[in-house]
């Protein structure tokens, strides 16, 4: 087994990094020592000597090796932590959420995060252990800190990207020349962003909330603020989607509102234009009938029929102009 990549730190600082699985774990006797360990597309062979080395518990490697997308958790065991966790992407061009799972062992002084196909960012992940050098002192917990604050800050981002796209389609719903199939279509791919990018952000306030118990010996002191920090980050996340789900379903009933009205509006002025050319219709009708009647076969029936087209019919268009029918 090799990783991909892989860091040990002594007493809080970086000594090595990329070295091979075997090589790291001979330094585990070594008590100031911290590792982390990732292992890209890991196998069942890996894992098997990972549990060898570090004790996992057989329904932790079950759950990495399942492929079955499963729901963000963190689980306790005797030994060590399992996390499961997704990185999130949106596509600006169409606003579908791209979602990959990223697993990771939790031990006193090890992480090892496992994910597939090369999904996760993982030069961002050690840029941002790079940022804050001070912290690496308390061990597996700053690295574990590193790795949560990277995924909530993708699910922010891709949740500020989507508020963006709400926010157009927000626009187009009030624009004279709107295309109501392609914004149906738009509207419903967001929501289904939202909702995907909701199963994944929810849960991490369970996560985040549980590391920062006391009896959690991973998060010390010097630790507790940075993860209060990504917790209040969690639950922005939250409460934002849960405002775009329901600014979302404003969109549609305004839409629909909207088409209504229009609707309403045009069904008005049709029928005050039937009215309207009923008039003349009904009066022509009865002078074209085949019987004698006043002004039959008289220059005088043609006025009198005319007239009262005109009078009528202008009538009829003063009254539904005033009512505001046409």
């Amino acid at each position: 087994m090799s990783a991909s990549r892989s860091r040990l730190y002594r007493s809080g600082v970086l000594e090595r990094e990329n070295l091979s699985v075997a090589e790291a774990t001979r330094h585990l006797a070594d008590p100031a020592v911290t590792l982390w360990l990732d292992i890209d597309a890991p196998t069942a062979a890996d894992l098997a000597a990972l549990t060898t080395e570090l004790g996992l518990h057989p329904l932790a490697v079950s759950a990495v090796l399942d492929e079955d997308h499963q729901r963000p958790k963190l689980v306790h065991y005797d030994h060590h932590s399992f996390l499961a966790a997704y990185a999130v992407r949106l596509d600006p061009g169409d606003g579908v959420l791209a979602a990959s799972e990223l697993d990771a062992f939790v031990t006193d002084r090890v992480l090892v995060t496992l994910h597939r196909n090369n999904t996760a960012d993982i030069d961002a992940l050690a840029e941002r252990w790079d940022s804050t050098p001070e912290l690496a002192k308390s061990g597996t917990g700053f690295l574990l800190h590193g790795l949560l604050d990277l995924l909530v800050d993708g699910h922010f981002d891709a949740l500020q990207a989507l508020d963006e796209q709400v926010e157009e389609l927000e626009d187009l719903v009030f624009a004279d020349q709107t295309d109501v199939t392609d914004l149906q279509r738009r509207a419903l791919r967001l929501r289904k962003s939202l909702s995907r990018l909701r199963h994944f952000a929810l849960p991490m306030r369970e996560i985040v909330g549980s590391l920062m118990r006391r009896e959690v010996r991973s998060v010390d002191d010097t630790l507790l603020p940075y993860f209060q920090d990504v917790y209040d980050h969690v639950l922005r996340v939250t409460e934002w989607t849960e405002s775009l789900r329901d600014l979302l379903a404003t969109i549609r009933e305004t839409q629909l509102s909207i088409q209504g009205n229009r609707l309403n509006s045009i069904m008005k002025k049709v029928t005050s234009w039937a009215a309207i050319i009923a008039v003349p219709t009904a009066i022509t009708g009865f002078y074209g009938q085949n019987i004698p009647y006043p002004g039959f076969a008289q220059a005088s029936g043609v006025w009198v029929s005319t007239l009262a087209i005109l009078v009528i019919s202008t009538t009829l268009y003063v009254l539904f102009k005033r009512r505001d029918w046409l």
